[in-house]
């Protein structure tokens, strides 16, 4: 018997198929349409993607033609190399809860999704920040690309009635809908190159089964992805929100997270890994019979940030900075001059902005490279 009606979910859900077409329609009359057939079909007439957007019926349809060409033009466009391992471990008759760092607002899932597809698995759902649904254009291409809502902010009882919605939605969708799912190991982007799982996210997977917090876990078959690019994606965008926000609360500014969607889709990102890290078992979880809650979700947190760091490729970038950082040499076999020239070349860049204290801007800027090597070491 199911534990839940579809229905209670439609404030948050994708797309069903039968919304496909309409959303195709509004998709085609946006006034950015010939933008996205000049990026995603070069050498098409914008007519003829007009008309094959107009005959899909199903997300798959969307995804497989759409999506999928998109991955495929990012992935020739904007990196040196694509890379993955792991995926052959996954079984394509379960549905599995894929937890990443964060490092990309689009990519790490969008990624994430082409791999599965490309390997002939279905794809997943995919948490999509209420603040990211900046415009009705968005929205279409978000739901009909299987990503649902997820509420940010609020006061305590909202957060807290908006968590468990999420929690139930997250079992639901495992359990009953049969479909997979990508989130976050943390609200919002890493931004300062520490890959850290929130606990409050293993919290609120325990939400909607809390009676048995080792079955509230196990039975969403959790996979830990470790992603990994080797130019940081928006790294100076990143940096100079982390120096702002030294002074008081940053405030993001009207546009900038569709800033840095566009900005992260079309930067150089050299050599970029997906590694499917071992499921985290009733087994592995067990361990932690005894803890109560809070040590528990801290536990189980902490074993994810294990696996993703262990598997996280680090590059000669990392090693770079981190002698820059320090001053220092010990990692001098790891790169060549060429390397460290281009790097420092990227670091020019912070030399464009008019700041009372650069020096420490060029520290932040040399922590996201740098602290990768001191998680994973």
């Amino acid at each position: 018997m199911n534990k839940y009606n579809p229905s209670q979910f439609d404030d948050i859900r994708p797309y069903y198929d039968s919304e496909i077409p309409a959303a195709m329609q509004r998709i085609v009359e946006s006034d950015f349409f010939g933008l996205l057939c000049t990026y995603v079909y070069p050498g098409r007439s914008q007519e003829d993607v007009r008309k094959m957007m107009l005959s899909f019926k199903t997300i798959r349809d969307f995804q497989l033609e759409v999506m999928f060409r998109v991955n495929e033009q990012v992935i020739a466009r904007s990196t040196t190399a694509f890379t993955y391992s792991g995926i052959e471990k996954l079984d394509p008759k379960k549905q599995y809860l894929f937890v990443s760092n964060h490092r990309d607002i689009m990519l790490d899932a969008c990624l994430l999704e082409y791999l599965l597809a490309k390997n002939g698995l279905d794809t997943t759902e995919i948490t999509f920040g209420a603040n990211l649904m900046s415009s009705p254009l968005v929205i279409d291409i978000g739901k009909a690309n299987k990503m649902f809502r997820v509420e940010r902010g609020g006061n305590m009882k909202d957060f807290y009635l908006s968590s468990k919605h999420l929690s139930d939605y997250i079992r639901y969708v495992l359990t009953e809908k049969g479909q997979g799912m990508w989130i976050a190991q943390r609200n919002g982007r890493t931004k300062d190159g520490k890959d850290q799982t929130d606990q409050g996210i293993i919290k609120m997977f325990c939400m909607s089964e809390p009676e048995d917090k080792i079955k509230a876990l196990s039975e969403l078959n959790i996979i830990p992805v470790s992603v990994s690019y080797e130019w940081e994606s928006c790294d100076v965008l990143k940096a100079l929100e982390l120096y702002a926000s030294r002074f008081s609360k940053y405030i993001k500014k009207p546009g900038e997270d569709l800033n840095s969607i566009l900005t992260g889709i079309v930067q150089p990102k050299g050599r970029v890994n997906f590694t499917f890290c071992d499921q985290i078992t009733e087994e592995d979880l067990h361990q932690f019979d005894g803890y109560t809650n809070n040590e528990y979700h801290r536990a189980v947190a902490q074993l994810l940030d294990k696996r993703i760091n262990a598997a996280y490729q680090l590059t000669p970038n990392n090693y770079i900075a981190h002698d820059l950082r320090y001053g220092q040499q010990i990692y001098r076999n790891r790169y060549t001059d060429a390397e460290r020239d281009a790097f420092l070349a990227h670091m020019e860049k912070l030399n464009t902005f008019d700041i009372s204290e650069p020096d420490v801007l060029k520290d932040i800027f040399l922590g996201i490279y740098s602290n990768p090597i001191e998680a994973k070491e």
